[in-house]
């Protein structure tokens, strides 16, 4: 089946720490072009939506804050939802809160009790203090929410710890489970792929993480695409194999005209016969 949409990760794919991938605007622009549907979806916490677009914008990528669906946004949307009129501590690194402006935000140091602890991306504000207050909020009984759990997060200084080393210890110390809204969650793709009126057989997540973007993906029955980041043993104890795997995001292009071309589940067996680079 054609591919009419994509849905992309921003960090690692087209950019690291904001400056664009070699390859990666020219590419996106050929996307552009050829008028395919396509989503940024990122678990990126440290900046709002429209902060995301205009970085991305300066970069020279052909995006608006429109194409951009974010972990805090869809987690301000989960929240409105699921938990109405809830008190909820946020401890995130980065100033998110144009994304959350729909939400009651505890402020900080207020003992208050809150009905949802908000956890975002890891940064220096993850002091013990702070994690501390916060399983204290658990403890009272307040429900835990993750944007994500990813362990770590590529820098131009390497990979840097992230939310998930510190979710880990709260669940534990807590005796409770993280209800995740970002990627892997389903929710998050189901959303994504709702905002771009697409569905999952007809689109393709372009993603650096093997478990939380591709294979995620793959389970929400979406194409899925690795590149970016690579680490050999991660591959190798993947809980599954990718679709496809590209050098990097400039190769997507000749990919889909390959997907175009080829029936489905020819090209489809061939990647995931292929070894890892």
């Amino acid at each position: 089946m054609p591919i009419r949409a994509a849905l992309i990760d921003i960090d690692g794919v087209l950019t690291v720490s904001w400056q664009p991938l070699p390859g990666a605007v020219a590419a996106m622009r050929q996307l552009r072009a050829a008028g395919l549907p396509l989503a940024l979806v990122t678990n990126t916490t440290s900046r709002p939506r429209a902060s995301i677009a205009e970085a991305l914008e300066a970069a020279g990528f052909p995006v608006t804050a429109a194409d951009i669906l974010t972990a805090p946004a869809i987690a301000a949307a989960y929240l409105r939802e699921r938990y109405p009129g809830a008190r909820c501590l946020l401890l995130n690194s980065g100033d998110i809160a144009q994304d959350l402006a729909a939400l009651t935000l505890a402020s900080p140091g207020d003992p208050a009790p809150a009905d949802v602890v908000l956890v975002g991306g890891a940064g220096p504000e993850f002091s013990y203090q702070a994690l501390n207050q916060a399983f204290g909020h658990l403890q009272r009984g307040a429900k835990l929410i993750a944007m994500h759990r990813g362990l770590y997060w590529r820098t131009d200084e390497g990979l840097q710890l992230d939310t998930g080393a510190f979710l880990a210890g709260l669940e534990q110390a807590a005796a409770t489970e993280a209800e995740v809204i970002g990627k892997p969650a389903a929710v998050f793709f189901t959303t994504a792929l709702a905002h771009l009126g697409v569905g999952a057989a007809d689109t393709l997540m372009v993603g650096d993480d093997i478990e939380t973007d591709v294979l995620a993906a793959q389970r929400q029955g979406l194409t899925g695409v690795k590149t970016g980041k690579y680490l050999l043993r991660t591959h190798r104890a993947a809980s599954g194999a990718p679709d496809h795997v590209l050098d990097s995001f400039a190769d997507l292009p000749a990919l889909l005209k390959q997907l175009q071309s080829a029936p489905e589940s020819a090209v489809r067996n061939r990647a995931r016969g292929a070894e890892p680079p």
